[in-house]
This record gives C-alpha cells, sequence and structure tokens, in this order.
C-alpha cells in the first residue's frame, strides 16, 4: 500500500505535513531535514523543488527557492540525495514543484525516478485537472505515484467531484486563493469554506494548507480536515535557526501544539 494511504488509513485528524524547499539552506541538507522531522512527529513530508518563479508563493518561499537555486539544486541531483532514503523513513514522502521543471526532466523519468526514491506523491500547483487526466494520469499511476490536487474557494462543485472520483491519496485544500504565507488567525468566510467542503462528503480525506502558523489557526482548520500543511511557518524557523532542522522542528511544534 501507498504510504499515503496507509497514514490516512491508520490517522484520522490532526494529521501534520511539512513543506521545506530542497536545497534550502544547502544541497546536502536535504537527507537531514527528513530524518529530523520524522524524528519529531511529523506525519507528511513535503519536498519542495525549487522554480525561478514560483507563482503560488510568498516571499518566505519564493526566497527560499532563490537560495536553492543558487545552491545548485536541479531536479536531478534532488533525486540524487533522495536515494536511498526510504530505507530509514516510514512516512509520506512528497515531491512539490511546477510543471516546467518536471516536463524538462520528462514525466516518465520523474515518476520513474519517485517510484526508485521512495516518493509516494506529487504536487504540481500549476497542472490543470483536465491536463493531468489527459496526459499524465496513465504515467504516474503506472509507477505509483500519486497525484494530488489543489481546490481553493474558487473551484466549483462540479470540479471538487471530479477530482475526488479521479484521484486517490487526499484533496489539497488552499485555504485562500491568494499566495502562500503565515497568517494569525482564519476569518469566517474561509471557515465557511471549510465546512462547506466537510459537508460535500468527499471520499478522499482533505488536508488544508497555506497560512497556518500557529495554534490557532491549526485547530481552526484542522477541526474541518484530516489535517494541515505547514510550509512558510517552518521555512522562516529554518532560515532563523541557521539552518538548524532540529530547533526549527521544535520550534514549529511548539507553536502549533502547545
Amino acid at each position: 500500500m501507498n504510504r499515503i494511504n496507509q497514514l490516512f488509513n491508520e490517522k484520522k485528524s490532526n494529521i501534520l505535513s511539512v513543506y521545506f524547499c530542497a536545497g534550502d539552506p544547502s544541497l546536502e541538507s536535504v537527507p537531514d531535514i527528513i530524518r529530523t522531522l520524522e524524528k519529531k512527529g511529523v506525519d507528511m513530508i513535503e519536498i519542495g523543488i525549487p522554480f525561478s518563479d514560483p507563482m503560488a508563493d510568498g516571499p518566505v518561499i519564493q526566497n527560499a527557492s532563490m537560495r536553492a537555486l543558487r545552491n545548485g539544486m536541479t531536479l536531478r541531483k534532488l533525486f540524487s540525495r533522495l536515494e536511498g532514503i526510504w530505507k530509514d523513513t516510514r512516512i509520506p514522502l512528497i515531491l512539490m514543484g511546477y510543471l516546467n521543471p518536471i516536463l524538462q526532466y520528462g514525466f516518465e523519468n520523474f515518476c520513474r525516478k519517485c517510484s526508485e526514491c521512495g516518493i509516494d506523491g506529487a504536487i504540481i500547483p500549476d497542472l490543470p485537472f483536465k491536463e493531468y487526466q489527459a496526459e499524465f494520469r496513465a504515467t504516474a499511476e503506472k509507477y505509483g505515484l500519486k497525484v494530488i490536487m489543489l481546490i481553493t474557494p474558487e473551484t466549483s462543485e462540479e470540479r471538487i467531484r471530479q477530482i475526488d472520483e479521479h484521484t486517490d491519496g487526499f484533496i489539497y485544500m488552499v485555504s485562500s486563493a491568494a499566495v502562500t504565507g503565515a497568517q494569525s488567525n482564519f476569518n469566517e468566510k474561509k471557515q465557511a469554506y471549510f465546512r462547506r467542503i466537510e459537508g460535500m462528503g468527499l471520499k478522499n480525506p482533505r488536508m488544508i494548507g497555506f497560512g497556518i502558523s500557529n495554534r490557532q489557526t491549526f485547530e481552526a482548520a484542522a477541526s474541518h480536515a484530516a489535517g494541515c500543511i505547514i510550509g512558510s511557518k517552518f521555512i522562516a524557523l529554518l532560515e532563523e535557526e541557521q539552518g538548524d532542522a532540529e530547533k526549527a522542528a521544535d520550534r514549529l511544534i511548539d507553536a502549533l501544539m502547545r
């Protein structure tokens, strides 16, 4: 069983997924960050593929991506640093990145390397669902790679139900149509969106991301989904701690849970 499915079968609530950008703070930091986050109790990890034009990301993740690119991180180098990581990690690992570098690498090559490295899924924010269905789904399924689709408050109910019917793993609920970045709380409009999707009775579990940075936002989102995805907050803490993943993870858990 794919580890994403296994996680959601075994744990139904308060799932914590953490995103970091591969190559930041260094090329060699990728395995250490993964192992550290798992040791600290994180349930799932999203590994960002740096890109020069991360249009859905706010300044914290954009800056991390730029630092990673300056450090020389590429998709090829990322896969080399992920080789063997599956031997000593048990939690799901997901690659998150934009379509352009994946297509340059070759989509089938990408899926094959994910399978070889023990990557369970991929999130490609600028891959439209219709295009995924027509051009990429068969290849991804051939290699057992779960391609996770995003929905926003503007996504139609018809499209949400199509995504739910034709994908497997979880649905990534973007908390707003804005770019990524920490928020202190969620207003009533966003919470109404969370309740609306919760009430649709979808078969796939849902994870809420964008803007979650403290206990208040984590609890508000997690009460309407299987769990939450944290990105900007962890990256900011990692920078503040000068690349010390253990200290950054401790501070993140403290901010979210205590």
